[in-house]
């Protein structure tokens, strides 16, 4: 199990709500967005069966928090192997849920 936390710069999020979103299965992840103090950033762990593959996790977190804002969340990522596609929709509809935006 591979492990690391990033905090990146992101607008602070409109609202800030307790979800989980998904099911950590063989290729999928599950996603806890929940409220933390700070406003001009979003706080993100990561656990992932994937060895080797920080870069690209990088890479797309940073991409979601210049897209979303999510300043003042901590996303906490539990991963099984999902392909970059599948991280990207899985974050969009946590936050979706989470921002209060999902119908």
């Amino acid at each position: 199990m591979e492990k690391f936390t990033l905090t990146l710069k992101s607008v602070p999020a409109k609202s800030r709500r307790t979800t989980l979103c998904g099911v950590v299965s063989s290729g999928n992840l599950e996603v806890l967005v929940e409220p933390i103090g700070m406003e001009d950033a979003c706080e993100i762990e990561v656990s992932t069966s994937a060895h080797g593959f920080r870069d690209i996790w990088e890479a797309v977190l940073n991409d979601f928090a210049k897209e979303h804002e999510s300043g003042g969340l901590r996303l906490s990522i539990n991963d099984a192997g999902a392909t970059p596609a599948v991280v990207s929709l899985r974050l969009s509809q946590a936050f979706e849920i989470a921002s209060g935006d999902a119908p």
